[in-house]
């Protein structure tokens, strides 16, 4: 095939030699992206939220110095980005600038065994199924096979952490003054746990599972994009790494678009409960009801703060995972 590589040197374990250096590259590119874009990971999650729309809105609608002049938002795509530091700001002013890593600690909890795992089974699983199904060669159909599971275990594995985040991200903006803070990650663990059980830690399972599609797509593309700038590749310094960065933020970037609504859905489903009732119950249900109250338009809430948090956090995390893997071979 056209796009076929060259086959790997054959290997008598299952899986590749050296397999753990995926798991370690992968955890550690992913904890420094994740710090670097944490404050526009809690502002895409409080846009994505029904309960920070209300409380906007609520606020908007009260006026300065309670004037109660109503000025709908806007829809323009250019004015989502100022509207991004404009919450980014509020935050830091009325929250304190600790808010602005709301949800850190799950994150990177989340993040660097998400990650390990993610680029783990990736990275080897495209070895075993091109040793096993394509006579040890790699190509388009073995990336994606390889991306598709890597999302689903992924996505079963860390779901839990993703729900305890989702809920301190959104409890700071909205929920304190409704219901009182927790006391941090473990306060929420328990209110879920009671509340809800152990299926409160699997909400929004289903919206990850339809999710897969974006790191498939991610995946596919970014090994699309480095072969095609894999003529940079040995000469080192700025332009072989000016080929990676692009080629991994785009790749993001792409895949980002089109799949972003489950984005929304999934922080929907994961909203807690809020006057004993639980809003939003299911895939389709939610799908229904945010399009049928919101427009459809709202399945991209808080898309212009995810891709200011995304496209760098996949450059940071991809060149390091590089980095790592190349330096290794030395």
């Amino acid at each position: 095939m056209a796009d076929a590589q060259a086959a790997p040197t054959p290997s008598t374990s299952f899986l590749p030699a050296k397999s753990w250096q995926h798991f370690v590259a992968g955890g550690l590119g992913g904890m420094c992206g994740a710090i670097v874009t944490s404050p526009f990971d809690v502002v895409k999650t409080r846009l994505q939220s029904s309960l920070f729309r209300e409380k906007h809105s609520t606020m908007t609608m009260a006026g300065v110095n309670g004037a109660g002049v109503y000025t709908a938002p806007r829809s323009n795509v250019f004015y989502n980005f100022v509207e991004t530091g404009h919450i980014l700001r509020d935050i830091y002013r009325e929250e304190s600038p600790r808010a602005l890593f709301k949800g850190l600690g799950p994150t990177l909890v989340g993040v660097i065994p998400a990650r390990s795992i993610n680029f783990f089974t990736y990275g080897n699983g495209k070895q075993v199924i091109a040793n096993n199904f394509n006579d040890g060669r790699e190509n388009t159909w073995v990336h994606l096979c390889a991306a598709a599971i890597a999302g689903v275990v992924t996505g079963t594995a860390t779901n839990p952490i993703w729900v305890v985040k989702t809920r301190l991200q959104l409890e700071a903006g909205v929920l304190g003054a409704k219901q009182g803070l927790t006391a941090g990650s473990w306060g929420t663990i328990r209110t879920i746990m009671k509340d809800e059980g152990i299926r409160g830690f699997y909400k929004g399972l289903s919206a990850s599972y339809l999710g897969v599609t974006e790191g498939t797509i991610q995946w596919v593309l970014y090994e699309r994009l480095k072969r095609i700038t894999g003529g940079t590749e040995g000469k080192g310094g700025l332009q072989e790494w000016a080929g990676m960065l692009g080629s991994a933020g785009t790749a993001k970037c792409v895949a980002s678009l089109i799949t972003y609504p489950h984005e929304v859905i999934r922080t929907r489903l994961r909203q807690p409960k809020v006057d004993g009732v639980l809003k939003y119950k299911g895939l389709l249900q939610t799908l229904r009801l945010v399009i049928a109250e919101e427009g459809a338009r709202r399945l991209y809430g808080g898309l212009s703060a995810h891709l200011m948090r995304v496209v760098p956090n996949a450059a940071v995390m991809y060149s390091i995972y590089e980095g790592i893997l190349r330096w290794e071979k030395k």
